[in-house]
C-alpha cells in the first residue's frame, strides 16, 4: 500500500503539493482527477522521489521512501512507473523490453550484462501472458500499436512484481478501445494481485468506469475524495470549477 502524509512540494513561488494526505490500499485501483497543472504528475514522480519533496513523508508497503541512496533504489524496486509514452527500447524485442523489469532484482555483474535467468524469463512470460501480448513475445516492440506497448509497458511493471503501481496519463495517446483495455489490465492487476494502483487521468468517464476509489486534485491539494458513485455534478464542480458539466464528462 501506499500512503502519503503532509506531501508538500514547491517550485520557486508555486506551491505543486500543498499539504497532500493520502492511502492508496493494497489490491485496489485509486485515480486521480483534476486540471492540468493541479500536480497529478508531481504527486506520482514525488512518491518515489523522481521529483524531491520540501516536506511531508512516504511509504511503500510499509517502508518510507527515503531521500536517496541504496535504501532509495531498494524501495524503487517495489514500485512499478509506467509512463505516457511507454518508453520502450524500440529495436528490443517485446520480451527482452519486459526482462529490463527484472533488472533490480539481479546481481550488479548480471544487471550490467542483462543476463536473465529461466526464472526471469518465465516472470516476464507470465506477465506478457496476463496482458495477451504472449504470442508477440519476439517481436521487435516497434511493431507494435500504441496500445499493445503500453501493455507491454505494463507487463515490464509487473515483472518488477510490485507492492505499488504508479500509472502517468497511461491512456492519453490512445483511443477509446485501446484505453479501456489497458485500464482493464491495470484493474485487474490491482484485485488479482493485490497491487496499489494509483493512476492519473484526465478523462471522467474512464475514473467511474475503472477506479474503485476517486480523488479529485485542484491547485495542489485534494477537494474531493470518494467511491464513483460520489463523483456527481457537484465534486466534479470542486475539481474543474468553472468548467461545464459536459466538457468534464466528455
Amino acid at each position: 500500500m501506499i500512503e502519503i502524509r503532509g506531501l508538500v512540494k514547491r517550485y520557486g513561488a508555486v506551491t505543486a503539493l500543498d499539504g497532500v494526505d493520502l492511502r492508496v490500499r493494497a489490491g485496489e485501483m485509486l485515480v486521480v482527477l483534476g486540471p492540468s497543472g493541479a500536480g497529478k504528475s508531481t504527486l506520482l514522480r514525488a512518491i518515489n522521489r523522481l521529483v524531491p519533496f520540501d516536506a511531508g513523508a512516504v511509504s511503500v508497503d510499509g517502508t518510507a521512501v527515503p531521500a536517496e541512496g541504496a535504501a532509495l533504489r531498494a524501495v524503487r524496486r517495489r514500485i512499478g512507473m509506467i509512463f505516457q509514452d511507454h518508453n520502450l527500447v524500440p529495436r528490443l524485442t517485446v520480451l527482452k523490453n519486459v526482462l529490463t523489469g527484472r533488472l533490480g532484482s539481479l546481481p550488479l555483474l548480471a544487471s550490467l550484462a542483462q543476463v536473465f535467468s529461466q526464472r526471469d524469463i518465465d516472470i516476464a512470460m507470465r506477465c506478457l501472458e496476463r496482458v495477451e501480448l504472449y504470442g508477440r513475445a519476439w517481436d521487435r516492440a516497434d511493431r507494435l500499436s500504441g496500445g499493445q506497448q503500453q501493455r507491454v509497458g505494463i507487463a515490464r511493471a509487473l515483472a518488477q512484481q510490485p507492492a505499488a503501481i504508479l500509472a502517468d496519463e497511461p491512456v492519453a495517446s490512445l483511443d477509446p478501445k485501446t484505453a479501456r483495455i489497458v485500464l482493464g489490465d491495470l484493474r485487474r492487476a490491482a484485485h488479482e494481485l493485490g497491487i496499489a494502483v494509483l493512476c492519473n487521468l484526465h478523462q471522467v468517464p474512464y475514473a467511474r468506469e475503472f477506479a474503485d476509489r476517486v480523488v479529485g486534485m485542484r491547485a495542489g491539494r485534494i477537494v474531493f475524495e470518494g467511491p464513483c458513485e460520489a463523483l456527481d455534478a457537484q465534486a466534479l464542480a470542486r475539481i474543474y470549477p468553472g468548467l461545464a458539466l459536459e466538457a468534464a464528462l466528455a
